[in-house]
């Protein structure tokens, strides 16, 4: 039976590189693995530094501090994959929280007050909802005005950095529901909740985009936004599903980074997404869209984190670890140039 013809933009294109189809398929793979011998070098050269390397309170530190860039990463791979490119996810990790304890926390004549609107245990769904709200929000202006992505984000990025200083008058806030502090801060089975919360997230994710018709439709949009169109893909709608789901996921991180730390820092989150991008390029996921995975993206945050933690057991002065991460965006950057297959215009 001939194809569909909703479907021929989509079986046009694989004639031509037919031939090279399973190439194609081992080199993704090894992308979305390349990373393992990277990690594997990082754990020698952390032992060879310090014996504390290896050692279980380390590793358990080193993934535990991972757990809220993860996230960010979880966030901006979904949305990378689908073609777009989110700037406000680093100030809603930091406003998100926020706004969620100013609506619950009472005037009681402390440093910080709030509005005493709800009761304490609605903090973290109140906290999640403004995520969602700020994911819509961006996906309205970007998605129905037309308006450009990263304008519309980097936007965002001042605007809701700007709100976030402004409520908490610039400084920490250390008055907290103790559900904010709950999930940053337990452990079960003698690891913290939020590793395991990390890893079933990135489970659930990673399974979706593998084997779920919508997931799978992810790479379709990010690939050809119009051939997805034209094969029956909704990709407004699930471009805005993803928009608010990533602003759910950094408003996520936000509260594990709350309950970890037991503040809200007035800076929270500031400079986070050149982290994010570092991991996600770095981990395989492509900045046009269309191509990577979740685990890819994963050891690239585990990558980051790795060399942060050898080099403080090294004795190197935190101040270099911005400039480590414009080196490792760069040469991420030029990674993924050759690797990605593409032909310079």
């Amino acid at each position: 039976m001939a194809p569909s013809t909703k479907l021929a933009p989509l079986i046009k294109p694989l004639p031509a590189h037919a031939a090279e189809a399973g190439q194609r398929f081992d080199l993704a793979r090894y992308r979305d693995l390349s990373l393992l011998p990277v990690l594997l070098v990082l754990g020698i050269i952390g032992y060879a530094v310090s014996p504390a390397f290896l050692t279980a309170d380390n590793l358990l530190g080193v993934g535990q501090q991972a757990t809220e860039l993860s996230l960010l990463v979880l966030a901006g791979a979904l949305i990378l994959i689908v073609g777009r490119m989110d700037l406000s996810l680093e100030s809603t990790i930091g406003v998100a929280p926020v706004i969620a304890v100013w609506l619950v926390l009472p005037d009681h004549g402390a440093r910080f007050n709030g509005l005493g609107l709800f009761p304490g245990w609605t903090a973290i769904p109140l906290c999640l909802l403004i995520g969602a709200a700020i994911g819509a929000i961006n996906g309205f202006l970007i998605l129905k005005l037309r308006l450009n992505g990263f304008i519309v984000t980097l936007g965002a990025l001042t605007l809701l950095r700007g709100l976030q200083t402004a409520i908490s008058e610039g400084q920490s806030i250390i008055n907290l529901p103790s559900s904010f502090r709950y999930l940053g801060s337990a452990s079960w089975l003698g690891v913290p909740s939020a590793i395991w919360i990390c890893a079933v997230l990135f489970l659930l994710g990673g399974s979706a985009l593998a084997w779920l018709r919508h997931g799978r439709a992810l790479y379709a949009i990010g690939g050809n936004a119009e051939a997805a169109r034209a094969a029956g893909i909704r990709v407004d709608r699930i471009t805005w599903i993803v928009l608010i789901l990533g602003g759910t996921l950094a408003a996520f991180a936000g509260i594990l980074y709350t309950g970890h730390y037991g503040s809200i820092a007035a800076d929270q989150g500031n400079g986070w997404i050149f982290q994010v991008f570092a991991a996600t390029v770095i981990g395989g996921v492509s900045l046009n869209g269309g191509r990577g995975t979740l685990f890819g993206a994963l050891t690239g945050v585990l990558t980051l984190q790795l060399v942060v933690n050898v080099m403080t057991l090294a004795g190197v002065p935190a101040l270099w670890n911005q400039f480590l991460n414009g080196a490792i965006i760069i040469i991420a950057l030029v990674i993924s140039r050759f690797t990605s297959g593409e032909k310079q215009e």
